[in-house]
């Protein structure tokens, strides 16, 4: 897992006064969650942007004034209309506490079905997984080689090292689907 640094100072105004004040000067208002007492902290939005606007996941190494925590970013709030951040939870990692956190999906492989004309579509982009942080990999890689056309692979078909996978069994990660063009030619070889 990527990990990042970010430096933070420590809030005493709260509520919906104190937050306005603190975006108005294009600081980010969040919190620390999971060991003992919630820590209310600020970081700028700059410091964010990497963290929040990439697909990776990432352990973040906060500074809070002098004192390091490693943690993971749990929930981000957005305003609805400018699309600002808003609010950040973060959850503050124990090295031997299993963490929830969703994990890319990268699929590998040219799939079967994709060769006979269909075409391969990702449904799933993350997964819900349970684990000890130093388990979590970057991306978990489903791969497609044999998936047929018209087939599924689902949730619960997955296994991965280390992870509990919390996702629906049933859901769909990824399908190859017939095109047009696969119908035509199953049409004609029926025929």
């Amino acid at each position: 897992m990527k990990s990042i640094e970010i430096s933070a100072s420590l809030r005493n105004d709260f509520g919906k006064k104190g937050s306005k004040a603190i975006r108005k000067t294009d600081s980010v208002p969040c919190v620390l969650y999971g060991q003992g007492e919630n820590v209310h902290f600020t970081v700028t939005n700059d410091s964010l942007r990497n963290l929040v606007y990439s697909p990776d996941i990432y352990l973040v190494n906060l500074d809070i004034e002098g004192k390091k925590v490693k943690a993971i970013m749990k929930d981000i709030q957005f305003h609805p209309v400018k699309d600002n951040i808003l609010h950040i939870d973060f959850y503050q990692i124990d090295e031997v506490k299993p963490i929830v956190m969703e994990v890319p999906v990268a699929l590998e492989g040219l799939a079967e079905g994709v060769k006979a004309g269909g075409k391969l579509t990702l449904q799933l982009r993350k997964l819900k997984v349970k684990a000890l942080f130093n388990n979590i990999p970057e991306k978990l890689v489903v791969n497609v080689s044999s998936l047929g056309l018209g087939k599924t692979i689902q949730v619960g078909q997955l296994s991965f090292e280390n992870l509990e996978l919390l996702s629906a069994k049933e859901a769909v990660v990824c399908a190859v689907k017939l095109t047009r063009v696969a119908r035509g030619l199953a049409a004609a070889a029926g025929k």
